[in-house]
C-alpha cells in the first residue's frame, strides 16, 4: 500500500529531504531523473527513519547503508525510497510542494529566457555600436537587471550621438543631448552615459581614456562638442599681459580682479609677461587682495581643478611664468596641491608645516570644533584645518614675511 503523501510531506524530520528534492525540481531535473539528492542538516530522527525504511537485512549484516553520511550532509537514494514507500515518480511534485508550501518553478526555462535575452541584447550593442570592442565589453561588466529597457535606451542614445558626431559648426554638450534623447543632461560627464560617450570617443580615436577634465574637453571637441566652457570661470587680478587681444586688454584696463571662461582662455588666449603668478584656492583670498590694496599677480582656481583650472596652468607654463600655489591647509587641499606642483611645477606657499603651528597659535574666536560644553570633551584625533583666509597664509601669500 502506498504510503500517505499528507503524512510524508507533514514530517518536519523529513522537511531537508523535501526541500533538497524540491530544489533539483526547480532546476530543471524531472522526477524520474533524480536518482539521489544530498541533504544538508537531516536530524537524528529524520536520518533513523529514512535507514528504516531503506536498510534491508542484508545490508544491515553487511554492516552498509542506504543513507550515507559526510559530515553533517547525507546522501538519501531518491528513487529507492519511492519504490520503498510504493511511489511513483510524478508523485514526487505534489508532495514536495505541500512540504514546501511554494510550486515548483522550473527555473532553468526562466534562466534559458534570461540567457537569450541577454544575447539579443549584445547583439543589439553590437550592432549599433560597431567597432567599439572595448565599451562593449564595459558595458556587459556592468550586469543587466530584470529589466533590459535603460541599457538599451543608453546604447541606442550612444549610437544616435556618435552617428552625429563630429559635428560641424561645433554643438554644446547638452544640446546633443537633448536633441538625441530630450534631457540635456544626460551626457553630462559626471553620469555613466557621459563617460560612455567619452570612452566611446577615446576608443574611435585610438587613444587612451583620458582622466583629467581638460584633456576630457579637448577629445569631445575634437569631435565638434563643447563641455561647459562658459558656467565655469578662473579670476586674474594684477597679470600683466602684453598681447592686443581682447582678454589682453581687459586685464590691462580692468582695476578689479577679472572674471575668465573656458571659452576666453580657448578662443582668445591672453599673452602673459614674464612674472611669478601665485594661484590660490578661494576666491575670498583675492578678495582680500582687491580691497587692501595688494598689487603681485594673483589667480584663484576654487577648489578641485577643472578643465579650465588645467588650461589656466597650462598657459602659464606655455609662457613660462614662474608659478605659485596655495591652497586650505586641509586633506582636499594638499591634495590638490600636490596634483598642482607635480603637473606644473609650482612651489607650494602657506601650506608648510610653520605656517600651519603658527595658525593653530591663533586660532579663530570661536573654533569650529568647540562644543560649548564643560570642557572635558577630547580634542579631535586629526589636525585641526588652517584655511587661507588665517591671516598666517594671507600673510605668507602676500609676501609680508
Amino acid at each position: 500500500m502506498a504510503a500517505d503523501l499528507t503524512y510524508l510531506a507533514h514530517d518536519p524530520d523529513l522537511l531537508p529531504l523535501w526541500r533538497a528534492v524540491h530544489g533539483r525540481l526547480c532546476a530543471g531535473t524531472s522526477p524520474e531523473m533524480i536518482n539521489a539528492v544530498r541533504v544538508a542538516g537531516l536530524s537524528p530522527a529524520g536520518i533513523a527513519q529514512l535507514r528504516t525504511w531503506l536498510d534491508t537485512s542484508t545490508r544491515r549484516r553487511r554492516g552498509a547503508s542506504a543513507v550515507t553520511l559526510a559530515g553533517d550532509t547525507a546522501t538519501v537514494p531518491v528513487r529507492e525510497l519511492l519504490g520503498v514507500l510504493q511511489l511513483e515518480p510524478v508523485q514526487l511534485t505534489t508532495l514536495v510542494e505541500k512540504a514546501i508550501g511554494d510550486p515548483i518553478v522550473d527555473r532553468s526555462v526562466a534562466a534559458l529566457a534570461a540567457a537569450t535575452l541577454r544575447e539579443q541584447l549584445w547583439q543589439y550593442a553590437s550592432e549599433n555600436l560597431p567597432g567599439l570592442p572595448l565599451l562593449l565589453a564595459r558595458i556587459r561588466a556592468t550586469g543587466v537587471g530584470e529589466d533590459d529597457t535603460a541599457i538599451r535606451h543608453s546604447i541606442a542614445a550612444l549610437a544616435a550621438a556618435l552617428q552625429r558626431l563630429p559635428a560641424q559648426p561645433p554643438v554644446p554638450l547638452p544640446k546633443l543631448a537633448h536633441d538625441v534623447t530630450g534631457d540635456p543632461h544626460y551626457f553630462d560627464l559626471d553620469t555613466l552615459n557621459g563617460i560612455r560617450l567619452v570612452a566611446a570617443l577615446a576608443e574611435r580615436a585610438g587613444q587612451p581614456e583620458p582622466a583629467r577634465p581638460d584633456r576630457i574637453r579637448a577629445l569631445l571637441a575634437r569631435y565638434g562638442v563643447i563641455a561647459d566652457r562658459l558656467s565655469a570661470t578662473v579670476l586674474l587680478f594684477n597679470v600683466t599681459a602684453d598681447g592686443d587681444g581682447p582678454i589682453d586688454r581687459r586685464l590691462r584696463e580692468s582695476p578689479a580682479p577679472v572674471a575668465l571662461t573656458l571659452l576666453d582662455l580657448v578662443e582668445h588666449p591672453p599673452l602673459l609677461a614674464p612674472q611669478t603668478l601665485t594661484v590660490v584656492e578661494n576666491p575670498s583670498v583675492i578678495e582680500v587682495a582687491y580691497t587692501t590694496g595688494v598689487r603681485q599677480p594673483l589667480a584663484c582656481t576654487s577648489g578641485q581643478l577643472r578643465a579650465i583650472d588645467h588650461m589656466l596652468f597650462q598657459l602659464a607654463v606655455q609662457h613660462r611664468l614662474t608659478l605659485r600655489y596655495a591652497g586650505d591647509i586641509d586633506a582636499a587641499g594638499r591634495q590638490i596641491a600636490t596634483a598642482v606642483a607635480a603637473t606644473y611645477g609650482a612651489h607650494l606657499v602657506g601650506m608648510d608645516e610653520e605656517t600651519t603651528a603658527e595658525a593653530h597659535l591663533y586660532p579663530p574666536a570661536l573654533p569650529a570644533h568647540a562644543t560649548g560644553g564643560s570642557g572635558t570633551e577630547k580634542e579631535p584625533a586629526i589636525p585641526r584645518p588652517v584655511y587661507q583666509e588665517h591671516d598666517a597664509v594671507l600673510k605668507r601669500i602676500f609676501g609680508l614675511r
